[in-house]
This record gives C-alpha cells, sequence and structure tokens, in this order.
C-alpha cells in the first residue's frame, strides 16, 4: 500500500529530518538510509515500523546535521613534528628556505575538522528522542495507508457482489435445470450409439456418468459462494488480511476456470468468463491490500 510521511525533530545540538514512503509489496521489506555514525538506530527503527506494519515496501531515509556549528579545527601537533623532522633533514642534503607557516599549515593532516565528543548519555538521549519523532511519522504513514485500504476495500467489496451475483445467475440459468441436462445427456448418448453399434453396455453408463458430471457445476458454485463469505469476513476484521484476500483470489480463479472448463452452453460460458475477469480485477485489488 502506498503512503509518505515525515517528521522533523531536534534534540540539544542535532536537528534530523524523517522520511517514509511505502509502495505496494507481497511482503514487509524496510529500505534503510541512514548518515555516518547513525547504524546503531536500525534495529530499533526496523522494530518501530514492523510493530505497525504488515505489508509494503517501506523507505526511511534519515538525514542529520548539527545546528551549532560545532566542529572545531584543531592542530595535529604530532604531524606537524614530523613535517617539521623532515625539512631538517631535507637542509642536510640540499640548501632550502625556511617554511612559511601557511604552507606547513596547507598539509593534510596538519590541520584537522574535529567533531566534540557527545557523552553516552548524550547519544541515548537523542537516540530515544529521533525514535519517538520517527514512530510519529509511522503513525501518520498507517493513517495514510488505512485511508487508502479503505477506499479499497470498497472495491473489493463491489467486486465480491459482482461475483456473487454471477454465480447466481449461473446458476439459475434454464441450461442448469434438470430437464435441459437430462435433454443434452440424452443427445450425447444418442451420438456415441450412432458413432458404434457394438458398445459396451458398462461403457455407455461409464461415458453417461462422466457427461452428467461435467454438466454439474453445483460445487464449484458452492465453493465460489463460500470464498466470497469468507473474503467479506476478513474485511470485517480490523487486522492484516491482505496474503488471506490473496489466497482466496486465487481459489476463486480456480473454481472459476473449472466451471468454465464444464460449461457446455453459450450462455454459462459467457457468464463464467465474465466470471473470471471480475477476480482478475480482484487479484490485482488485493496485492494492494495489507
Amino acid at each position: 500500500m502506498t503512503g509518505f510521511s515525515s517528521r522533523d525533530g531536534v534534540a540539544g545540538p542535532t536537528a534530523w529530518h524523517w522520511e517514509l514512503r511505502s509502495v505496494n509489496g507481497r511482503g514487509l521489506d524496510i529500505r534503510l538510509r541512514l548518515p555516518p555514525g547513525f547504524e546503531a538506530l536500525e534495529p530499533r527503527i526496523r522494530a518501530a515500523i514492523s510493530q505497525r506494519l504488515a505489508r509494503g515496501s517501506v523507505a526511511v531515509n534519515l538525514s542529520a546535521k548539527r545546528t551549532d556549528g560545532g566542529s572545531e579545527i584543531r592542530l595535529n601537533a604530532s604531524a606537524l613534528r614530523q613535517v617539521l623532522a623532515a625539512l631538517e633533514a631535507l637542509k642536510s642534503m640540499v640548501e632550502v628556505a625556511p617554511p612559511r607557516a601557511e604552507a606547513l599549515l596547507g598539509i593534510k593532516g596538519v590541520l584537522e575538522l574535529v567533531e566534540p565528543e557527545e557523552s553516552a548519555q548524550e547519544t541515548s538521549a537523542r537516540g530515544d528522542a529521533m525514535l519517538a519523532d520517527l514512530e510519529q511519522a509511522v503513525g501518520e504513514l498507517v493513517a495514510v495507508r488505512n485511508a487508502e485500504g479503505r477506499r479499497l476495500e470498497q472495491i473489493v467489496l463491489d467486486q465480491l457482489l459482482v461475483i456473487e451475483r454471477l454465480t447466481q445467475h449461473i446458476a439459475g440459468l434454464p441450461a442448469r435445470s434438470i430437464e435441459a441436462v437430462r435433454a443434452r445427456l440424452k443427445e450425447q448418448v444418442g451420438r456415441l450409439l450412432e458413432s458404434n453399434a457394438n458398445f459396451d453396455e458398462t461403457r455407455l453408463y461409464q461415458e453417461a456418468a462422466l457427461l452428467a458430471a461435467r454438466a454439474d457445476v453445483e460445487e464449484e458454485l458452492k465453493r465460489i459462494g463460500s470464498h466470497v463469505a469468507a473474503a467479506r469476513e476478513l474485511l470485517a476484521v480490523d487486522a492484516p488480511a491482505g496474503r488471506r484476500l490473496d489466497f482466496l483470489a486465487q481459489e476463486l480463479n480456480r473454481e472459476a476456470n473449472t466451471l468454465c472448463s464444464k460449461a457446455n452452453d453459450e450462455e454459462t460460458t459467457r457468464a463464467g468468463l465474465e466470471l473470471k475477469a471480475v477476480i482478475d480485477q480482484m487479484r490485482e485489488q488485493v496485492q494492494n491490500v495489507e
């Protein structure tokens, strides 16, 4: 399910910005982008998201910076001494002019940009504040996804209603009446007898039973009705249902395929194909449901 949320925060000299983006996915896939020095937050971030979301590909981006410009430039005395020692050694070999201060300071490593050290207590407090903001951002993302979920729920309920109406239509078709089935069976058996005068009577009964079984789609219609009821029950419960709805959609499609393969009249075939089209549309929608 899709969604977006963001959250800004600050604690001490550090400010941060969270961005969360969610797109459809079969399972829960959490992808993190954290700035250097914040890797220790990863397990807590994953736990915070896993507690609230069950499905979708979630991208989490954290940016952070110091608000006080707290970096300091320090002289690396050890590096400077090594540079001066190297100059003295060079003087013993060739005549060189005394080095200028700015040239010495321009040598890499003589001057260092040092971040102020943070105590363990400060680091822990900052991490707690950042995670509190993350949880609020996750809550906002969940709210966005829930709003989308309510829209998808109505779409799927409408599709279930169409599936139910189509199965009722098929169940009531004149071609499924006992008289119509008997007439088709009599016609087909007659063709079998005409094709072979020495047709075995036992084989005749077997063929007749097979033709009768193929003409009966009562079991498929009952199972479709049962799957529709189960799908409605899942949608009525406030719990993740995407995977189970996906499974039911597959089962509905299987029953519709069997029904179409058994259809031996034009009206049942037409309604069966329409049924398959609606089920395919439903399968696409439930991929987006958590």
